[in-house]
């Protein structure tokens, strides 16, 4: 059966029309990246015919819009990370390279043809993320639930990933986010609290950390996740508070990667952190509790998330077994 999903996707731009806010500021130029980091050039066949379909059917995935490293791997295997609402932000980020502007109105048919193409495709695991959408009064919440309940539908075995935007100012729009129970919520902070001025202006360190605090709060069987960047002038006692942070949240998984610099106009790589201090932050990240730590150089928040999932899953079971044990051999 072929699905043809009618999502539009936009021409390639120049990164001054990509980015227009940025155009004006100086450039900082691109280093040259270490060898542990380098990514060979995709030649699988699978990659191609992934592109092909994604071509085909017009879909808009993160993948390409936020040029990820992983692509070629990913695309390999026949995983995307699908983009909705649009490919236009409306935030400016400093580290991110999907297009700011102002965003076309929603597609009201969009989660439907969603959940067939991840029902056509035989998708296990679904990661749905979406660009900012300040210029709507839920910030698209309800554009979110609609796409859980389609993919439910059409795809019950699927399990589902969202990574959401902050819903800053857009107040009850979270509950219908958890209202409609995705198996993971994810929310990157993406950074530590003294570079949010420069890295991620417009949103807010606290905020961000309550919404994550607030989806355990609603329903604690969801399975929580958040992502940093790392290499952006960030010091290791602040990397490590995040992770307090985040786990005073009850949040379940951290994900943790290095910071790539999409154009000359983004902010500049402070430094190429090296694998064995991810290491040393993955080991710090477990003694803490997290029931997962993804922590490399090439780490994304969609990386391998399919397979994360059922790691997270048995991690949750064999936390629950042991503290059964505890009260039992207790009582």
């Amino acid at each position: 059966m072929t699905t043809r999903i009618e999502i539009d996707h936009r021409k390639p731009r120049t990164g001054a029309e990509r980015h227009p806010e940025k155009s004006h500021r100086p450039d900082n130029p691109i280093q040259r990246k270490p060898a542990w980091i380098r990514v060979k050039a995709p030649t699988h066949p699978v990659y191609h015919e992934t592109r092909t379909l994604m071509r085909e059917q017009k879909l808009v995935t993160v993948c390409e819009e936020a040029a990820c490293p992983n692509i070629g791997e990913c695309w390999s295997q026949r995983h995307a990370t699908m983009m909705i609402m649009g490919e236009t932000c409306t935030r400016a980020c400093s580290f991110c390279n999907v297009a700011t502007g102002i965003p076309k109105p929603l597609d009201a048919d969009e989660p439907r043809r969603v959940a067939e193409a991840v029902a056509a495709l035989g998708l296990r695991h679904v990661v749905v993320t979406s660009v900012d959408r300040d210029d709507l009064p839920d910030g698209g919440a309800e554009h979110f639930a609609r796409t859980i309940r389609a993919i439910r539908a059409a795809a019950p075995g699927t399990t589902i990933e969202v990574l959401t935007p902050d819903f800053l100012r857009k107040d009850g729009a979270l509950e219908v986010v958890v209202e409609a129970r995705p198996d993971v919520f994810n929310h990157n902070l993406e950074t530590v609290p003294a570079l949010y001025p420069t890295i991620r202006p417009g949103a807010r360190y606290y905020h961000s950390l309550r919404l994550l605090d607030r989806v355990k709060q609603l329903d604690p069987t969801i399975f929580t996740k958040s992502g940093l960047m790392v290499g952006l002038g960030e010091k290791r006692i602040e990397v490590l508070q995040v992770m307090d942070d985040l786990r005073s949240a009850e949040v379940d998984f951290l994900t943790i990667g290095q910071y790539l610099q999409p154009t000359v106009k983004h902010a500049a790589v402070d430094r190429f952190v090296t694998p064995e201090e991810f290491e040393d932050y993955a080991k710090a990240a477990r003694g803490k509790g997290f029931l997962l730590v993804s922590a490399t150089p090439l780490t994304r928040s969609s990386y391998h998330a399919d397979r994360d999932f059922d790691a997270l899953r048995a991690a949750r079971d064999a936390a629950l077994r042991a503290s059964r044990e505890e009260r039992l051999a207790r009582a």
